[in-house]
């Protein structure tokens, strides 16, 4: 059983068509090091010449039309040597339109989703807003992450194409055997293409310390932070790393850095089948819904529908056509907001009609970075590097059985078969560097600081993990009824506005439900 992948927040995602999400944990660092005297450069260039082969003419056209500055900031890859080998981490300013206040770092998530491209699609629809107005809207891209170099990728695309290919649910033991293979040939992959050093420090404690030296190099002496999803991890770490370094931060999508990693996938399961439920409801008002108008029959007529996907790929006007991995990666990605609902209903209704399942492929390339092209980014290997080395997975392969049985039962709409009393243990088990971080219970924020946002029916962040993240953090929670993933300036006026009034005038909204 592995985590669903990568995804960043909803807005976003609909913004950028970007693509979270393991409940990982960072540990408290003990004493904050003091990078204050480190005095870090940027060296600003061209958006055009820092974002490179990498950026569509869309992004180039809004970076210079908001005359955006990029450029690149030099961390080095071992704490210990500063002069050794260097990371040179990609940031993007957009500034601020009006009366500045200060910048706004901000991430979307993944791990392993740029928040440069985020930065762009965020400034692109807040444009006129007080955000932009006062806020000069920055981001980074963590080490190995999106334009950062040296860039995290382990697999070509052709390899990340016969992967998808792999339906990987023989439970039986041999069949477990063959997965895990998988599994650790993969993680050799990526030791042998970027060396161990480099893979020991992709972790959520070391962009910490790389957020704070950006915070440094803009010359701002409080950090102000948005993050969705994933990001929540990064600023909840950032805040236990430098608490007097916060003036105002957001943390939207939260996790909860006291969860266990196998347990925290489970619930994200579980969220995901909420989700299904929610949008199995929905389907069924409508006579024509592929998944019949009885909700309650909606998991098994989405098995029917879906399983033979194993023995045989379904027809698409893509000759890859539709692999089973790739649709339950399309739904797992559909579920992710209402937006992407009907093409989730588009894609079971080609399966059912044995025509063209397309939607539910492209839904799934979205998801897993995939161009019209062919050619991958590198969000799902950085995905996987990064949770990795963030929290330990267990090698007893009896903790994934019993997760995988926990899944079947709370996330029967993701199960393949019947339970056999085996399971592949994560990749994680796997991954040839150990983890840096571990679970922790965050301490309280100095007040002010921080607020929360959680949403009742996120699929990827369950609602209970921002609940208890504010009441570890000791912060506000602003509590969103919605089934998509995320919250923030997505359009409720109840959050955004409380938000804007929290960040720009720091107003705390208090314990607000929206």
């Amino acid at each position: 059983m592995q985590s669903a992948g990568r995804r960043g927040s909803a807005v976003l995602s609909g913004i950028l068509s970007a693509v979270v999400v393991a409940g990982l944990m960072v540990a408290p660092a003990g004493a904050a090091p003091d990078l204050q005297t480190a005095a870090p450069k940027l060296a600003w260039d061209g958006c055009l010449d820092v974002l490179g082969e990498k950026s569509d003419v869309v992004t180039s056209i809004v970076t210079e039309l908001f005359g955006s500055q990029c450029g690149h900031l030099s961390v080095p890859v071992d704490e210990a040597d500063p002069t050794g080998a260097q990371v040179q981490l990609a940031v993007i300013k957009i500034p601020a339109s009006g009366d500045r206040i200060g910048s706004l770092l901000v991430n979307p998530g993944g791990p392993g989703a740029s928040a440069v491209d985020a930065a762009i699609g965020l400034g692109t629809a807040l444009a006129g807003n007080p955000i932009t107005e006062h806020f000069d809207i920055v981001a980074f891209d963590p080490r190995g992450v999106g334009y950062s170099t040296p860039e995290l990728r382990c697999r070509t695309d052709a390899e990340f194409d016969a992967w998808r290919r792999e339906p990987m649910v023989d439970y039986s033991k041999p069949g477990v055997a063959a997965i895990e293979k998988l599994y650790a040939d993969y993680a050799q992959e990526c030791v042998d293409k970027l060396g161990k050093p480099f893979l020991a420090t992709v972790g959520t404690a070391s962009a910490a310390k790389d957020m704070d030296r950006v915070r440094q190099a803009l010359g701002d002496d409080k950090l102000n932070y948005l993050g969705f999803s994933y990001g929540t991890e990064l600023g909840a770490a950032y805040l236990q790393q430098f608490p007097d370094r916060v003036r105002a931060m957001v943390l939207d999508g939260a996790i909860d850095p006291t969860d266990d990693p196998v347990e925290s996938v489970v619930q994200q399961m579980a969220g995901f089948q909420t989700a299904f439920n929610d949008y199995a409801a929905e389907c069924a008002k409508s006579a024509g819904c592929p998944l019949g108008t009885d909700p309650s029959q909606a998991v098994n007529r989405y098995h029917q529908l879906v399983d033979p996907l194993v023995a045989k790929p379904a027809p698409t006007e893509d000759p890859r056509g539709l692999s089973y991995q790739d649709a339950l990666t399309g739904t797992i990605n559909a579920l992710y907001s209402p937006q992407y609902w009907k093409f989730l209903t588009s894609g079971l209704l080609g399966l059912q009609r044995h025509t063209d399942a397309g939607d539910l492929l492209l839904l799934a390339d979205e998801y897993d970075g995939r161009d019209d092209d062919g050619h991958y980014d590198n969000g799902q290997d950085a995905f996987n590097a990064i949770r990795c080395v963030d929290a330990p997975a267990p090698a007893d392969p009896a903790v994934w059985a019993a997760a995988d049985l926990k899944t079947r039962q709370l996330a029967p709409f993701l199960s393949y078969g019947q339970f056999t009393g085996f399971a592949p243990r994560d990749m994680c088990a796997f991954w040839p560097v150990p983890p840096t971080s571990a679970p922790h219970s965050a301490s309280p924020a100095p007040p002010g600081s921080v607020v929360v946002v959680s949403t009742t029916h996120d699929p990827a962040t369950p609602y209970q993990a921002g609940v208890d993240l504010a009441r570890q953090l000791q912060a506000p929670l602003i509590s969103f009824d919605g089934t998509q993933h995320t919250a923030v300036f997505n359009g409720d006026e109840c959050v955004d506005g409380a938000i804007v009034k929290y960040l720009v005038d720091k107003v705390s909204p208090g314990d607000l439900h929206c």
